[in-house]
């Protein structure tokens, strides 16, 4: 992959979202009060000073990735008007924002990408002397349901495939403009070669010039719904790993290697195709996953300084700050090596070969 759309897709992707996300966190810092010393465009070292207003610098930066806030007294609460002199609620919320704001940005990325719909799934090519060939499936036909339920990706079709290996399965296609349902059963394993066909034997192709258009209500509910199924699914794969449903392999997570090379071929396969879907569902799937990994209670991380203003709520006094401080320093400097070997992780196994 070219380097430079490792570069660009990255920064395309992760510029909104963290952007969106230090929005979050300004917003409703301001709304409680609390001053803000810095809001910044893209991150340091700094290139202009846009504005000036309300005591808050408004700044323009030269790494054109996102941005950042800096509170006043941010871990020192004898700063008057600062994050950590502010209540509870009020800390507890404007930590909380940039992952909520990173939610919801998620849900309308996904509820653009629905209305515009995915890209349909047809059949490229049909194995002779499969049961697709028996069944009468034919080149060009748009899978539109097996089973009953919508197919709008490869993954629903192939899940729904495995899951009733040797018993008949109903697909429905639309060919030549008319809708026909056909009866298949896809062969158990040991019973093909999965290195040159699938279960049933047929190709499949997205078709960018067809797609699955849904209502604005429609959208919004397949959205909302992608955003709680992200991350359901995320606390899930511990349980998941245990049980052998996923291999760690599938597990592993990405670094900002990974991120890039994932970012990169979206972005050029939107370039080359001018398919959109596939470009918002990353943003909005990343977003998601950015939303959520800030709340788990790791120092450092906006959920381990919410942990200490739950820990404060409950013992009914504030943890020392020279120990707080003391536990993020820490749990930063963890988090930068686990930076540091998922990069060598993705550079030594990439995520796309």
């Amino acid at each position: 992959m070219n380097i430079l759309w490792m570069v660009g897709g990255f920064a395309l992707i992760l510029t909104p979202i963290i952007f969106i996300h230090e929005l979050g966190h300004f917003i409703v810092a301001r709304l409680f009060k609390i001053r803000v010393e810095e809001f910044g465009i893209g991150f340091p070292p700094r290139a202009v000073v846009l504005f000036e207003r309300n005591g808050t610098i408004y700044s323009l930066n030269w790494i054109p990735l996102g941005g950042f806030v800096r509170p006043a007294g941010e871990d020192d609460p004898t700063v008057p008007g600062g994050l950590a002199s502010a209540s509870k609620v009020a800390r507890f919320f404007t930590l909380s924002a940039g992952s909520i704001f990173n939610f919801v940005f998620a849900a309308l990325v996904f509820w653009a990408a629905f209305m515009i719909g995915p890209p349909a799934i047809s059949v490229g090519g049909v194995e002779p002397s499969s049961p697709a060939m028996a069944a009468g499936f034919e080149p060009g036909d748009i899978i539109l349901e097996i089973n009953g339920q919508p197919v709008r990706d490869t993954l629903t079709l192939v899940n729904e495939i495995s899951a009733h290996a040797g018993e008949p399965v109903s697909i429905r296609v639309e060919r030549d403009g008319e809708e026909q349902l056909l009866s298949v059963v896809p062969r158990r394993e040991g019973e093909f070669d999965p290195e040159r066909e699938g279960a049933i034997g047929i190709e499949l192709l997205q078709r960018a010039d067809r797609r699955y258009h849904l209502s604005p209500i429609q959208a919004f509910g397949e959205a909302t719904s992608s955003v709680a199924n992200i991350v359901t699914l995320t606390l899930r794969v511990p349980l998941m790993l245990v049980r052998g449903e996923i291999s760690g392999e599938e597990a592993r997570p990405v670094g900002v290697v990974g991120i890039s090379q994932i970012a990169g071929a979206t972005a050029e396969y939107t370039a080359s195709t001018g398919d959109w879907f596939q470009l918002l569902n990353i943003v909005a799937f990343i977003s998601t996953a950015l939303g959520f990994t800030n709340l788990l209670p790791i120092p450092a991380l906006d959920g381990g300084r919410i942990l200490f203003v739950l820990v404060e709520a409950v013992r009914g006094r504030r943890i020392e700050p020279e120990r707080e401080g003391l536990v993020h320093l820490v749990g930063m400097l963890f988090l930068l090596g686990l930076m540091f070997l998922l990069i060598i992780q993705d550079i030594r196994n990439p995520i796309l070969p």
